[in-house]
């Protein structure tokens, strides 16, 4: 491979060996070779594969419940780089979908992309009643050429759980599916608008955050047109300083809004990074690209809540049972041991003043005690850690005396204090009984069902034989070797006799016997390299 994955070799200490053979193979000096650490050589490869490879890098970057860190660090620095469509295949791909000519959809439509990406690319434009607007374009055949990367993806991921069975526990099948989703959401562009038409409904009546409007008229397909903004970047700090508010009051503004869509409305932007964000010359906000939403039901924000109440509690054996609720274990998880880890995750938080806490930090620990109890995090909240972790940064880049703990912690305790509200508590009451009258008028049925099975003799029980694979694959390599020592003996054995009693047979039993000699010196040799007398 181009990229080398030896490093297996290097850790055997095997390498100069290997050099050394090759010199006296080939008769010649080898080159000098780059050493690069494993993380690396997997972001290069990647990159050398394709934007569908490089979306899968991203994608598994956010999942450090699953993947070592030096791979995350590495993965993090993935960069979409991708040329540009001609702009008349662009405004061919419009007229289709728009099922119009572009002179009567817009008064203006530059063919000249503004910006370009691996799904797609945007074009300016203006509305026939002079508003500035934007064109998402999809890009042509992106649909087949995912699949067929998707395709290739599943088969490497279900190849390396079959050969590398300590590969489970970073469930590549299951990487694979959470990337599949994410991308096929991605290109749903009608998806998109409704995100983003959603978004504007939430906050219509909040003024520190701006929605772009969506010209349904124009969105259709592989086409999304919608109001052109032209705001501030979030990290220009000569442009904040013109701005009638502080940038401090940008920041809090920033938390508060992505505290209100994930504790309050349960829907929120996955991907808040800065190049997401613009600044309105009044202060507010402004939001962009809603193809990346995460869902946060009502369960997992309870968890979400109990985590940090048992924090501040210091209630060790409560956060053992959150833990276990939010994440699903890919191993026997050890109890104690798990105990004694989140004793210390509390001791390290237990106590300090709010505006001392970083969340990103203490949601970091949080997923590297997970990884190392091998628990899988939900998918939504692993997007909901990412999305803090990054807020944090942008907040703290621009204004660093805030703390995005301060800005959580009302919501916090709101949400604490609505579950013990007698209303809830009541609801709550009510949809178990409605569960459990459900359970008990089915549950006669589900008996019958079974004691008929059992009277006709048709109840079967279907049993699982687990990690017997590597077991069998041993077998049949030990019976093959048994089956090609007896036939090499035999061979061997014939030959010798065949040469010591008639002479005449000289010219057939010789390369019989050397035949069989190699044979044995192969399998000798077969036994030697596995490592296994």
């Amino acid at each position: 491979m181009n990229y080398g994955f030896d490093d297996l070799v290097d850790q055997l200490g095997l390498r100069r060996y290997l050099r050394w053979g090759r010199r006296l193979m080939f008769w010649k000096r080898t080159e000098p070779e780059i050493k690069l650490t494993r993380a690396k050589r997997i972001r290069l490869a990647l990159e050398s594969l394709g934007v569908t490879f490089i979306k899968f890098g991203q994608v598994v970057s956010t999942r450090p419940d699953l993947v070592p860190r030096d791979v995350i660090r590495e993965l993090s620095k993935l960069q979409e780089r991708v040329p540009s469509f001609p702009g008349e295949i662009a405004m061919a791909i419009v007229e289709r979908e728009l099922e119009a000519p572009i002179s009567e959809l817009f008064a203006e439509f530059d063919p000249q992309p503004l910006a370009a990406g691996s799904l797609g690319q945007v074009h300016r434009a203006r509305h026939q009643d002079g508003t500035p607007l934007v064109v998402k374009i999809k890009r042509p055949d992106i649909d087949r050429v995912i699949e067929q990367d998707l395709s290739l993806m599943y088969e490497l991921a279900t190849m390396i759980e079959r050969h590398f069975p300590d590969a489970e526990v970073f469930d590549p099948t299951g990487l694979v599916n959470q990337f599949s989703r994410t991308i096929h959401r991605e290109l749903q562009f009608s998806r998109e608008a409704r995100s983003t038409d959603e978004f504007c409904r939430l906050f219509q009546d909040d003024a520190t955050l701006y929605v772009p409007k969506i010209y349904r008229e124009m969105t259709q397909g592989d086409v999304i047109t919608m109001e052109f903004i032209d705001g501030y970047k979030i990290d220009d700090d000569r442009e904040l300083k013109n701005l009638p508010i502080s940038a401090h009051e940008v920041a809090a503004n920033g938390a508060r809004i992505f505290m209100k869509m994930t504790f309050e409305f349960g829907i929120f932007h996955a991907d808040p990074h800065p190049g997401n964000f613009r600044v309105m010359p009044d202060g507010s906000l402004c939001l962009l690209d809603y193809g990346m939403i995460g869902i946060l039901e009502e369960e997992r924000r309870d968890m979400l809540v109990d985590l940090f109440l048992n924090v501040a509690r210091k209630d060790t054996a409560k956060l053992v049972e959150v833990v276990l609720k939010i994440g699903k274990a890919k191993r026997t998880v050890d109890h104690q041991l798990l105990r004694a880890d989140l004793r210390d995750f509390i001791g390290n938080y237990y106590g300090v003043p709010m505006d001392e806490i970083s969340v990103g930090k203490m949601l970091t620990d949080f997923i590297n005690i997970l990884a190392i109890h091998r628990i899988r995090c939900p998918v939504d909240i692993m997007l909901l850690i990412r999305a803090l972790i990054t807020l944090e940064g942008i907040a703290t880049r621009i204004a660093p005396e805030l703390n995005i703990a301060q800005e959580m912690e009302p919501y916090i305790y709101k949400l604490s204090s609505e579950r013990y509200h007698p209303k809830a508590i009541v609801s709550r009451i009510w949809s178990e009984t409605c569960s459990l009258s459900k359970v008990m008028h089915e549950l006669p049925e589900q008996i019958g069902r079974t004691l008929g099975k059992l009277s006709e003799d048709e109840l079967k029980v279907h049993l699982e034989h687990k990690g017997f694979d590597h077991l069998t694959t041993e077998m049949d390599r030990s019976g093959n070797r048994l089956a090609i020592g007896m036939v090499m003996s035999s061979l061997i054995l014939a030959s010798a006799i065949t040469i010591s009693l008639d002479s005449n047979l000289i010219f057939v039993s010789i390369p019989i016997f050397m035949m069989s000699s190699l044979l044995g010196i192969w399998l000798i040799y077969g036994v030697f390299r596995s490592g296994r007398l």
